[in-house]
């Protein structure tokens, strides 16, 4: 290797890709092509960096099995900042295996963190921890550290294990430090943010506040019994019972909750669980139909009571009964949730990550877009989304795995 690409090299690994280019802008050999596409993308230039990528990949010759590796672990790291889920993991996990053939454990070390991010991503968090357990950062420079906390905080804070998450981050920070690269020790700012911006209200006897993440993780382990409209579920210590697809009892349920210790009239009950204006028999047919579902998946933790006017929510034990709701609850608030972090999302790595058709998700940026909340740019499979980041919105971590109607 060359003094050029050596230096280069040093410079990409400083954070520097001005510099890197200065020393390599002008060739086209095969390393200076991988150079160059690192340099772009630290750059932000993404579409151009792939491109590099690519090409050096073809220019290594048959013997150069290692840094067409590399070049692959680059390009998937590319594909994972443009939101673009759908990249070959088969190729990735054949990349990492060949450097770790040859010993370049350092790349291998990164191959396996983009895998656990991506799974992270699109909610597969035991896959995630279980390969993460399985990774020894000791032997890892600082940079790569940095990524391993940065990953160990996303899975913990996705577990609402705040103290787990504030102490990976403090990790991430010390070793973002020794590596003294901006980009990193931004990153890292960025995730101490989602610990410390609310996450979720609370609605409890007709009054309501937010709650910071730690909050709400000792909300849920707490002796109370809570109607999670966050992961649409009811929830007491040791209990949970999951109401995600069944959107007519987990709106009676939530109901219940709020208006608790009091009760609910059968009209309100009928307005919000089936959305008729004016209830008729057959509304309060089928509310009795519905209450006795409802009735049924609640007897371990608590009853529903009927009244002169309504029904009531009635727990076994003598416990406070809330709720758990987003930030702010509108249409489709689970797609702008993941624009929200800055990146640009295609609608397929959006269906993905919510667990949602590609269809579903476009009509809901089709409608966010005419509401001027979202913007696109490209064309076809090369389209993206974005928004720009809404203060005090609710994060990604409390939104449930499937789009309602999806």
């Amino acid at each position: 290797m060359d003094s050029l690409i050596t230096a280069a090299a040093h410079a990409l690994a400083a954070g520097d890709p001005l510099g890197a280019l200065h020393r390599v802008a002008l060739r086209d050999d095969a390393a200076a092509l991988a150079l160059r596409g690192i340099a772009m993308a630290q750059l932000g230039d993404l579409v151009r960096a792939k491109t590099l990528l690519r090409s050096a990949a073809r220019a290594f010759g048959p013997k150069e099995a290692v840094a067409r590796a590399r070049c692959i672990v680059a390009e998937a790291e590319i594909a994972f900042v443009s939101r673009d889920l759908n990249w070959p993991a088969k190729a990735l996990d054949a990349a990492r295996v060949t450097l770790e053939a040859h010993g370049d454990r350092v790349n291998a070390a990164h191959a396996r963190y983009l895998e656990v991010r991506r799974l992270l991503l699109i909610g597969r968090i035991d896959n995630a921890e279980r390969i993460l357990a399985d990774l020894d950062p000791g032997p890892l420079p600082a940079a790569s550290k940095v990524v391993g906390e940065l990953v160990a905080a996303g899975i913990a804070m996705q577990r609402l294990r705040t103290t787990a998450a504030r102490a990976a981050l403090d990790r991430a920070e010390h070793a973002a430090r020794q590596a003294g690269i901006p980009g990193l020790t931004a990153e890292v700012e960025s995730a101490y943010l989602v610990l410390n911006t609310p996450a979720a209200r609370l609605i409890a006897r007709g009054e309501e506040r937010t709650l910071l993440l730690d909050e709400v993780e000792s909300l849920l382990s707490s002796n109370v019994l809570v109607v999670d409209a966050c992961r649409h579920g009811v929830r007491a210590p040791g209990t949970v019972i999951s109401l995600a697809t069944r959107p007519v009892l987990f709106a009676l349920a939530r109901t219940l909750a709020e208006a608790w210790p009091g009760d609910v009239p059968r009209d309100t009950l009928i307005a919000r669980a089936f959305g008729g204006k004016h209830a008729d028999e057959s509304h309060r047919a089928r509310l009795r139909v519905e209450i006795g579902r409802l009735r049924t998946l609640l007897r371990p933790l608590a009853g529903l009571s009927a009244t002169t006017r309504g029904f009531a929510l009635a727990p076994h034990r003598p416990v406070e009964v809330v709720v758990l709701a987003r930030l702010v609850e509108e249409q489709h608030a689970a797609v702008l949730a993941f624009l929200i972090d800055g990146e640009s999302w295609s609608s397929s790595a959006l269906g993905l990550a919510l667990g949602a058709s590609q269809r579903t998700v476009q009509r809901a940026l089709d409608s966010l877009a005419v509401a001027g909340k979202v913007q696109s740019f490209g064309r076809g499979r090369a389209r993206r989304w974005t928004t720009p980041p809404m203060p005090g919105f609710a994060t990604a971590l409390l939104l449930p795995a499937q789009l309602p109607g999806g």
